[in-house]
Formats: C-alpha cells, structure tokens, sequence
C-alpha cells in the first residue's frame, strides 16, 4: 500500500476528526460533547484534534458547515415566478428543517448553533453581517422576478426574521409555531409596503487609483453554484466579515456585463470561515428551492484563505478589510481600498 503524503494524512485525518465530532455532537449535544471523546471516537490523540481545530466550536462549525455544503439539492424545485410565489417556495422549504416537522432527535446537531453564536461578539457580530449579506441577496433574486418592484431587500430582511424567528419558537415552544401561517405571512411581504430606498452612493468613497498590476487568482469555488470558477474578469471585493453589508454596493454599482465577485476572509479562519461558509450554504439551499437559476444574485461569492486576496495585492486581511479591485484583459487597473472601496471601483 502507497505511503500517504503528509497532506494526504492530514486531509485523513481531519475527516476522521470530523465523523466522530458530528457523532458526538448528534447523540450529546454540543454542550455535552467532549473533545476527548471525540479523539477517542476518531481513534487519534487530543493533540491531533486540536492541530486541526482550535476549540470545540471551531469543530462544531465545521461539521454543521461540511453537512450544509454537502445538503443534497432538489432535482424538481418548486420555484417562483413573482416575490410572492418565491418567498413562499422559500419558506416552504425553511420549515421543513424545523424540529416540529423533523423529529427533535434528527434536529439535535444544530440546535445549539444560535446559542453559540451569541455566546461572544467574536460570532455574533460576524453573523449580523452574514444575515444581513444574505438579506441583500435575497432581495436582489426577489427583484430579478418583478424588476419594477424596486428595492426589495427590507421585504428579504423582514421574511428571515419571521424564519429564524420561527426556527427559534420551533425549539423553545414546541408546537407554537405553526408552519402554514409563516409561509402565508412570507408570502404576503411584498405587498406590506415598506418603504426601502438605497442611497444613491456610501456616505464615504475612497480615492480610486489607476494601476497596471498583474492579475491571477487562484481557482475557487464558487459557494453559491458549488463550481469550480476563475475571477477573470470585471469586478473583485476582499471583504473581511465585519463589512459584508458593503457586498451589495459592488452588486448594484457593476455594470451590467462585469463580472462580481466577492471573497470573504477573516482574521479568524479557522472559527469564522466555517461560520460564513455555512450561513452561505444554507442561503444556498433554500435558493435551489425557490427561485429560477436566472433570478440568482449575479455574484460569485468565495471563501477565501487567503490567496485570492493575495492575488488582489491584499497581504494580510481583517474582519473589516474592504478592497476593490477592476480587472481588464488579465490586468488590475483600478483598486480602491477602505470603506467604499466596493462602490468606488465600479
């Protein structure tokens, strides 16, 4: 048999890590599980589970991601073609996640996700910004089905609150929520009227600077779509996780034939990557569910550790890096940095 590489062992080894944390946290619970235990359970040493993870909720993320990104998708969708037939088909299939429709038992590796998000601002404000970004894409597919509608981003911020609102109840009360009634009232949202409008630009934009710089990035993929992508060409945004809210300037901002893509990149990969990746695949599926493949935000969105941002002359990234850069004909020829950068590039 072919001795392993030491990047092969180690890939083998954080999957074992992996199978036995999600082991133990469905039977356990995330509170109750053990690192030990799961060492035991992957037939390896504490030390080899903390070389491949920080801590145990670096451990829980990643497996609550890995299961998301790997959530088996619909063949036959039950799309919509207005707001309304989308945000049901969204919600739809939102509740059928929720532990009153899967047994508590099935439900148990993810119940303790939102406790530890708000455990620390560390997770709970990256968050904030992942909801919101998720908002913003959600708007901008409603907008794509009924272009003169307007902005319809508060009518996608006030549907996920009722969801994760719901998702919530589903776990404190059980049988309160009634699932009918919550996608009748997500359906109704955009005829509730809220007033939403965008400004025309950020209260701040940065210098744009002209530059002749090379330019190739790695190959990533794409979270929403799951393929393997390129950003060749058009626009690119290095945002760290505390200014994902500056995404949909860059979406709106381009023109129509660029190309959009935003990778994300954190001071705290090892935690916070797993964290976006998952709010990103769980926003992932719920689309496949609900809307039409024409009516997706048009954005490529990468978590990136790094190279990408590199590859954009970024050399270290935060949380709230904001980078812009244009890219023509193989070269970057405008880059702009800080806050609205994503707006001034385009």
């Amino acid at each position: 048999m072919a001795r392993l590489t030491r990047a092969e062992a180690q890939e083998l080894n954080r999957s074992r890590v992996l199978a036995a944390a999600r082991a133990e946290f469905a039977e356990r619970g995330f509170r109750e599980a053990k690192v030990d235990v799961i060492a035991e359970r992957a037939e390896l040493t504490r030390g080899a589970v903390y070389s491949n993870f920080p801590g145990k909720r670096a451990l829980y993320f990643a497996v609550l991601a890995e299961d998301a990104e790997r959530a088996l998708l619909p063949s036959d969708p039950e799309i919509g073609l207005t707001p309304r037939e989308a945000l049901a088909a969204f919600a739809r299939a939102w509740v059928t996640r929720l532990p009153l429709v899967n047994d508590r038992e099935s439900a148990r590796l993810g119940l303790d996700l939102m406790p530890e998000v708000l455990a620390s601002e560390q997770t709970s404000r990256p968050f904030a910004q992942l909801s919101r970004f998720t908002a913003s894409l959600l708007g901008l597919a409603l907008e794509r089905l009924d272009p003169a509608a307007g902005r319809l981003v508060r009518v996608a911020e006030s549907a996920l609150t009722m969801l994760h609102g719901a998702s919530l109840l589903a776990v404190a009360a059980p049988g309160f929520v009634e699932p009918f009634n919550v996608i009748t009232a997500c359906a109704a949202m955009p005829d509730l009227g809220l007033r939403d409008v965008w400004p025309e630009r950020p209260p701040i934009v940065p210098p744009v600077r002209a530059v002749d710089e090379p330019w190739s990035p790695p190959a990533a993929v794409d979270l929403l779509t799951g393929e393997s992508i390129r950003a060749g060409k058009g626009v690119v945004a290095i945002l760290g996780l505390h200014r994902l809210s500056a995404a949909e300037e860059m979406i709106r901002s381009a023109t129509p034939s660029d190309e959009v893509t935003i990778a994300l990149v954190t001071a705290e990969p090892a935690e916070l990557s797993a964290l976006g990746r998952l709010v990103i695949a769980d926003f992932r599926w719920h689309l496949h569910h609900a809307f039409p493949r024409t009516a997706w935000p048009r954005v490529q969105i990468v978590s990136d550790s790094g190279s990408l941002a590199a590859a954009a002359g970024v050399a270290s990234t935060m949380d709230g890096t904001e980078v812009a850069i244009r890219v023509r004909d193989g070269r970057i020829v405008r880059r702009a940095e800080g806050f609205g950068a994503c707006y001034a590039v385009c």
